[in-house]
This record gives C-alpha cells, sequence and structure tokens, in this order.
C-alpha cells in the first residue's frame, strides 16, 4: 500500500535558514544578497527576526527540525544575544532532534574570532569559515578584509569551541596552477577538522569581478586547467578521508552539513530574512516555493507593518519538483534513490526518464547503472550541466 501524503511528508528534513545581510565590506566575487550599512540598529533587527519566525512559523505543521542555518552576508557580525533570541525562538515551533545541527558562517578576522565561545554558549554547534585562501596576496586579490595569519588563528580558535567546524576555499584564482593548488590544499588539510568546502571561481553577473572579467583585467585558468585543478581536489581530498560528498564540498563519512542536504535532498526548509528562500510542503502533499522581501530597509518595514516578509508564495508544479529535485540531487555523491522521485513527483526514475539516455549516459560513463538510484558518476558530476541537458530535455 502506498504511503499517504501526510505520512511521506513526515518523512522528509526539515531545517529554517535565517539570513543576516549585512556585511563589514563588499567582496568582489560575490553575488549574494549582502549589504553594507554605516550603522545596524541590532535591537531592531533582534525584534524583526524574532517577529518574522512568529508570524511564518505559526501556520506551519508541527515539523521535525534537523538543522537550523545562520548564513548571510556575515552573521557573525550578530551579537551571540540575538544568535541565542532566534534559536529559542525557533524551537518554540518545531520539537528538534536531539543531534540538531546549528550552523553559523563566520568571518575570520579577529574581533569576530573573539566571539566564537559566545556563540557556542549561544547554541552554535558548528561554524563554516570563509576563509577563501590561505595566502595574503590571494586574499588581496580576492577583496578579503583578513589575512592568513587571522585565517589559521580562526580556525584554531573554532576548533577549542566547535566540535564540528569547517571553512571554505576558492580555487581556479587567476594565476593559479595545479602545483600551487597541491600546497594550499596540503596545508588546508594540517588544519582541517572533518568538512572542507572547495569552490571553483566562478564570474557572477553584477560584481566586480564581472566587471572586471570584461574589460579583460580578469583572465581565469582555461577550461582545461580548471578541470585539471578539480580533479586533483577529488583526488587528495579523497586519498586523505574526506571524500566530495557534493560537488564542491567534502566530509568524512558522517560529518557532511546536515542543512546543506536538507536542500541537496530535496528536503524542507523555512527561509526567514530579507532574500531569503524556501520550500515547504504540506500535509496534503503540495509543495510551495517562498521567498522574502530582498533589500534590508523593505523586508524590515514589512514586518513592522504587520507582514510575514514574504514576497513570492507559489505552488511548485510536478514537472518543477522534478527539475529542481534532478538539479540538486545529482550533486551529491550519493544520488537520488528511486523512493524519493516517487515522493516528489508521483513517478519512479524509469517512467521519468528516458531508458535510451540513461543508457548512453551510462556507456559514457557519466551515470551508474543501478536503477534504484539516479546518480551519477565523478565524471558525470565533473560534467554536470551536460548530463542534466540530456536527462531533462
Amino acid at each position: 500500500m502506498p504511503l499517504p501524503n501526510w505520512w511521506r511528508w513526515s518523512l522528509a528534513e526539515f531545517g529554517v535558514y535565517i539570513h543576516w545581510p549585512f556585511c563589514l565590506s563588499k567582496c568582489p566575487y560575490c553575488d549574494f544578497n549582502s549589504h553594507v550599512r554605516e550603522a545596524i540598529d541590532e535591537a531592531g533587527w533582534r525584534t524583526a527576526l524574532l517577529t518574522a519566525i512568529d508570524r511564518n512559523a505559526e501556520n506551519l505543521a508541527e515539523r521535525h527540525l534537523d538543522s537550523i542555518f545562520f548564513g548571510g552576508g556575515t552573521p557573525s557580525l550578530m551579537s551571540p544575544a540575538t544568535v541565542a533570541a532566534v534559536i529559542e525562538r525557533i524551537q518554540q515551533y518545531f520539537p528538534a532532534s536531539p543531534d540538531i545541527e546549528i550552523t553559523l558562517e563566520a568571518n575570520p578576522n579577529s574581533v569576530e574570532a573573539q566571539k566564537f565561545a559566545d556563540f557556542a554558549s549561544a547554541g552554535i554547534n558548528r561554524v563554516s569559515l570563509g576563509i577563501q585562501a590561505l595566502g595574503d596576496e590571494a586574499l588581496k586579490s580576492l577583496g578579503r578584509a583578513h589575512n592568513a595569519k587571522e585565517a589559521r588563528a580562526a580556525i584554531a580558535i573554532a576548533a577549542r569551541h566547535f566540535r564540528r567546524y569547517s571553512f571554505d576555499l576558492i580555487y581556479a584564482r587567476p594565476g593559479q596552477d595545479v602545483a600551487a593548488w597541491d600546497a594550499e590544499l596540503r596545508a588546508a588539510l594540517d588544519l582541517a577538522g572533518d568538512h572542507l568546502s572547495l569552490y571553483q571561481l566562478t564570474i557572477e553577473p553584477g560584481t566586480q569581478f564581472h566587471t572586471a572579467h570584461a574589460r579583460g583585467d580578469l583572465v581565469l585558468p582555461e577550461d582545461e586547467l580548471a578541470g585539471d585543478l578539480y580533479e586533483h581536489t577529488q583526488a587528495l581530498l579523497g586519498a586523505h578521508g574526506l571524500p566530495a560528498y557534493e560537488i564542491s564540498n567534502h566530509a568524512r563519512p558522517g560529518q557532511e552539513s546536515r542543512h546543506n542536504l536538507v536542500y541537496w535532498r530535496y528536503g524542507d526548509y523555512l527561509g526567514i530574512g530579507p532574500g531569503a528562500h524556501g520550500r515547504l510542503t504540506g500535509a496534503e502533499g503540495i509543495k510551495t516555493a517562498t521567498r522574502q522581501e530582498r533589500l534590508p530597509e523593505t523586508w524590515a518595514a514589512a514586518i513592522a507593518g504587520g507582514g510575514d516578509g514574504m514576497v513570492e508564495t507559489t505552488e511548485v508544479t510536478a514537472d518543477e519538483r522534478l527539475v529542481e529535485l534532478t538539479m540538486m540531487g545529482l550533486r551529491l555523491a550519493e544520488g537520488i534513490p528511486d523512493e524519493r522521485f516517487r515522493r516528489e513527483t508521483g513517478k519512479g526514475i524509469a517512467e521519468t526518464f528516458d531508458a535510451a539516455i540513461r543508457a548512453r549516459l551510462a556507456d559514457g560513463g557519466f551515470l551508474d547503472t543501478d536503477e534504484t538510484v539516479l546518480r551519477a558518476t565523478p565524471a558525470g558530476r565533473q560534467r554536470l550541466n551536460a548530463v542534466l541537458s540530456a536527462l531533462l530535455a
């Protein structure tokens, strides 16, 4: 007998994302919803976030909470008191797992690192540090406000206060070759805990790097070299016990980011704060996409005026669910089980994707042949856009 919709819905992972939109400066590669302001009324913002949680959570059926993620912007600019208040308010609405993961993104400058002990006391049990590079010249070229010494010190402080910590690095930077990246990766492995995020530099519209790239002032490595850097990353991290569980994320088994797995496994999450997105499935099985007002001042005014901050709430159609599920899930090394397709679209893998196309991709070494799961091989994940184009054509 098939599972009823309410039971299928209750099995899905659930997280809450809190967006703090402010930064001390705007990095030239960043297209996130981040803003620089001379002054921030933190007490006012704390009230706004708590009110937004009340107005958005009170209408949700009770969900089992797997994770909370404070992203941005730079959420480590928040006071630990604000973080503690937000965590407490969220948990008033949703029963939490005993091992709930509560992550805060942080910059590694010394002022913010000094707050790590207080963040731990506030309820944070995992930090994600925006290191981005381990050399002063590279950090300067990326527009980062910290230096390499501060980065290393922040990692050491994080390791003292949090059992779980991660940090980000950006590769395929201008002038970078495999030997230089290998040396930086090995230095990172000496500092790492059980998780690393390694992102290839991309040029995003609207950023300073986009303007510089268009002028010819910023030249990225050629595609072949970028591919070599990616492959070297996979091989070296895998050899050191941190295989890629997602295209850009590496962890020891069991130490994957639970919150990010909510996204990639197409679970539900409530997004709170300027520009925050969400995906919520009702007990009747209808999935809704949500988006909050993007500009901080507009969002805050909407909350002060009695609203919930939402600018968009739309039903995700079965076809859209298929596309989103496939695009997110094939980023994962574990792939997408047949049951998840049935839960989201009402159809299994064999009914959804053309058998000849799947066979051709499998013969080319880009898809696994297991019929119970749709899973890209390492070569397929490296060429994921082409795989997706073939499957979803």
